[in-house]
């Protein structure tokens, strides 16, 4: 543990840093966010009559592994506006990623500091995409392994870390089912590698009793998920191309290119690059602190807490492998699937630094603040410079009827302050603010608690190919049109001077309206 005030303090300084990105900026630049606010309104006011809610959408019956972060921003939002309640949630994520890292080292009686560390892999491109319910998983999953640990080793309270674990387990599976299956490898691992007192079987009883909750959850969500019928289309997107584990319908990537490409999904959402400094600093506090314990002979290897670091070293391996081995799609059931593991292997990887003398280890947390200040002053700068380009909406907005049908149109879907293509989804702020639709919604998606009650919104195939819109068949649903890349005479052509018209424009976006 942190032994004076003054440690205390700087850890507790680090992740106010940690956070303060967050902090800067009304609109933050995450891809999916949009789509993400959009279903949580709707969830929040589904009998509201001022809304299309009502008419359009109902919860889905079984269970989702997204309710965890749909339904946690939902209950904030009675408590604060929208907008506020996902800033709170995700301030908890990032702040909860160090802590939770911090819990798991001091349930494995190590020193605490490393888990700073860990700050910049709380943002990167899982949070870019905005894969919130993913990272949300991770502090969580960092918890359960805590709860775990103790459950096997603190003879005294098995009872009380038995029932958090198993609260953490079950949250974890109702946030993400990819860090559940992490815990799946991870939690047999650390069972067979902790020392229990007692009886062999016994003592293990507790910890086996933990995950039966989320066990028996998971088996009938496998059962539902995979039961369903899945309609094969070889080539569209969003949908199977063949069997669920056929070679058509894995996409894997190579073993060179998940290797080229595992620092820089650590920090990879400004274009300048400075946000890869903390993944610099912190891999580079990590070698550092590994050669000191090495060097002054406090390695792990050479003490009685050989144990402790075989474990981390497991769980880091055990990640790693993730990433490296599984498939990148699993069309028609899940997408982006071996990256995301990136930041789960990074953060176990630097908590793997060794025992250090007390000296050194004061140093290894101030290096770690230090950490904390490098991945919030670049990412406070680019979130202010996004937000500042995406206020345009807000004009948009203002502009716009109540209860809108509203069809995104982005051909640009590029900020000039992000690398990731964050207006993609933009037409979403405005049926949100509006308590509208858009031609595009994770409703349609199995892991969503929500969905359409009947048909949904006509659109294209592919929200990435606006070119592919068919006015006749899909654009006279909507009565509202976002345009972002061309002008709106290019699409509509002599529809503009009869049945539409140009409702307002604003640094690059359109907003067409029906007559």
């Amino acid at each position: 543990m942190l032994k004076s005030p003054l440690e205390r303090w700087v850890f507790a300084v680090a992740t106010v840093l940690a956070v303060a990105p967050l902090w800067a900026a009304q609109a933050l630049p995450l891809v999916d966010l949009p789509q993400h606010l959009h279903l949580i309104s709707v969830l929040h006011r589904l009998t509201d009559p001022s809304t299309l809610y009502p008419e359009f959408f109902t919860t889905r019956a079984e269970l989702t592994p997204y309710l965890g972060y749909y339904y946690a921003v939902s209950g904030l939002n009675w408590l604060f506006p929208l907008e506020l309640a996902n800033r709170v949630f995700l301030s908890a994520y990032v702040a909860g990623l160090p802590l939770a890292a911090a819990f798991l080292l001091h349930s494995m009686k190590r020193p605490v500091w490393p888990a700073l560390l860990t700050v910049p892999f709380a943002y990167g491109d899982s949070f870019a995409w905005g894969f919130i319910n993913y990272c949300a998983a991770i502090p969580l999953a960092l918890l359960t392994m805590g709860f775990f640990i103790r459950t096997l080793e603190d003879e005294a309270q098995r009872r009380r870390w038995a029932i958090c674990t198993g609260a953490t387990l079950v949250a974890v599976l109702l946030f993400h089912v990819q860090v559940f299956a992490f815990l799946g490898l991870a939690l047999p691992a650390l069972m067979s590698l902790s020392v229990a007192p007692g009886p062999w079987v016994r003592s293990r009883v507790p910890a086996l009793l933990s995950v039966l909750p989320a066990t028996a959850l998971f088996i009938g969500w496998v059962g539902l998920r995979l039961g369903a019928p899945s309609e094969i289309a070889p080539g569209e997107p969003w949908k199977a191309w063949g069997p669920l584990l056929s070679q058509q319908n894995l996409a894997f990537k190579t073993f060179a290119q998940n290797q080229a490409e595992f620092f820089s999904v650590l920090g990879n959402m400004l274009p300048n690059g400075n946000d890869q400094l903390a993944v610099k600093a912190s891999a580079g506090v990590a070698v550092l602190a590994a050669l000191l314990g090495v060097l002054s002979r406090s390695a792990d290897a050479l003490r009685p807490r050989s144990a402790a670091a075989f474990r981390l070293l497991t769980l880091a391996a055990i990640a790693l492998g993730l990433y490296f081995a599984l498939p990148f799609d699993i069309r028609g059931y899940m997408y982006y699937l071996n990256t995301r593991y990136a930041h789960l292997a990074a953060a176990l990887c630097v908590l793997c630094v060794p025992v250090l003398k007390e000296r050194w280890a004061r140093f290894g947390l101030f290096a770690g603040a230090a950490v904390a200040l490098l991945t919030a002053v670049p990412l406070a700068i680019g979130f202010r410079t996004f937000d500042a380009e995406a206020s345009a909406l807000s004009t948009l907005v203002e502009a716009s009827a109540p209860k809108p049908k509203v069809m995104g149109l982005i051909f640009n879907t590029q900020s000039s302050a992000m690398t990731h293509p964050v207006f993609l989804h933009a037409s979403t702020v405005l049926a949100r603010e509006k308590g509208g639709l858009t031609n595009f919604s994770f409703a349609l998606t199995p892991h969503s608690p929500l969905k359409y009650r009947s048909q949904p919104p006509p659109t294209f195939p592919s929200e990435w190919r606006p070119d592919q819109m068919n006015y006749e068949t899909q654009g006279r649903f909507y009565d509202h049109f976002l345009v972002r890349g061309v002008h709106p005479a290019q699409i509509f052509g002599s529809k503009l001077d009869s049945e539409l018209t140009i409702a307002a424009q604003a640094n690059g976006f359109w907003l067409v309206r029906r007559r």
